[in-house]
């Protein structure tokens, strides 16, 4: 008897497959806050800073089991699991091994300070599809700067070491501030001494009370350009994505895009809504269904139109300025209103890097040879 050769398809492939062939509506990505809580307190985080203690008010396993439940008979595929700090929950890997016995493929957001032999040896046996640790600094001076919290880095590098050596998939990944912006290159080549890839961001938002400090530590849209100028793999990577991504959005609706249509976001408290970033309006889960929040709750949200003709709407850097309702919203007020710091940074890109296509409109001027932030 032969031997019947089973064809191979790569994970990246498969998922691409099953997007392609979903016509309707279905919540195949959930991202679950499982706590707000932290036992860091990064200057940039838009989480408000609260207690280490179990809260009450959170979601309890039981009340996780039973949405996780509603989540996987609706046809939830990939779950993100993330918070505030998610190890911070006694329970975490109750609700982690619960969510992987119902088929889940999960991946893991943490600082990773809190990772112990025991929970490396379980993740290594119970395998997510990955693990992203945020380092905020290659050095322990500027990391502790950034968390605030004295032998944060050391639990941070020891946590990464565990991983590395059960060859978990992992992820590691840096928020660009003022005060670690001299370290990024030293990160990076750290990671690929480790042999896991490594990004990074430059975005920062307000705080969920709205508080505006997080904007303090941010870069200047012409700092974060200079940077990734020095990149060459950051530089290819914008051109590229700029190019595929050029176009004006023209839509007359005010969500345009796959939140609400094939991903959702959940809060610590039950609260479900658009994304992580859009949290208001929100449906709470422990007064209704799943069924009913994602059936009736938000076409709802996603039906709402815009209100007025404002310009973001015919540019055709609006895909990959990362302007959105929600981010507007929270930088304003004003769901409708463009932000002036992403408009920036899209116009200085496309002009650093070269797109093609791009629009000749542009934002403020200011000269990419400015000197630098001091301090």
């Amino acid at each position: 008897m032969g031997v019947c050769e089973v064809p191979s398809l790569a994970y990246g492939d498969w998922g691409e497959r099953v997007k392609k062939r979903l016509i309707a509506r279905v919540p195949f990505r959930g991202t679950l806050e499982i706590t707000p809580r932290c036992n860091n307190r990064c200057v940039h985080c838009y989480v408000t800073h609260c207690p280490v203690e179990p809260d009450k008010k959170e979601l309890s396993y039981q009340e996780w089991c039973h949405l996780l439940d509603q989540m996987a008979e609706a046809g939830c595929i990939w779950l993100l699991v993330t918070g505030g700090e998610p190890m911070v929950r006694r329970d975490w890997l109750d609700i982690y091994a619960y969510a992987k016995k119902k088929g889940s493929i999960i991946t893991l957001f943490t600082n990773g300070t809190l990772v112990t032999p025991e929970i490396a040896d379980y993740l290594h046996h119970y395998r997510p599809q990955g693990v992203e640790i945020t380092l905020y600094g290659a050095t322990r001076e500027t990391y502790e700067r950034v968390t605030g919290v004295p032998g944060s880095f050391e639990r941070c590098t020891r946590g990464i070491e565990l991983l590395v050596e059960r060859r978990i998939t992992l992820y590691l990944k840096s928020v660009v501030l003022a005060i670690n912006q001299h370290e990024i290159g030293e990160m990076k080549a750290y990671a690929r001494r480790l042999g896991v890839p490594f990004r990074y961001d430059s975005v920062i938002w307000p705080r969920l009370d709205g508080g505006k400090e997080p904007y303090e530590t941010r870069l200047e849209p012409e700092e974060v350009v200079r940077l990734e100028l020095q990149d060459e793999d950051r530089r290819a990577g914008w051109r590229q994505q700029a190019e595929r991504l050029l176009r004006p959005v023209n839509s007359p609706f005010l969500y345009t895009c796959g939140a609400g249509v094939s991903s959702f976001f959940v809060n610590p408290y039950g609260h479900l809504s658009l994304c992580v970033s859009a949290r208001q309006p929100s449906y709470d889960l422990r007064q209704g269904t799943f069924a009913e929040a994602w059936e009736e709750f938000l076409p709802e949200i996603k039906s709402r139109r815009c209100t007025k003709d404002f310009p973001c709407r015919h540019c055709n850097l609006l895909s990959i300025c990362g302007s959105c309702p929600a981010v507007a919203e929270m930088d304003s007020g004003d769901p409708e209103a463009p932000v002036p710091y992403l408009c920036r940074l899209a116009h200085l890109r496309v002009e650093a890097f070269g797109v093609r296509g791009a629009i000749t409109r542009r934002a403020p001027q200011t000269s990419l040879s400015a000197p630098d932030r001091p301090g």
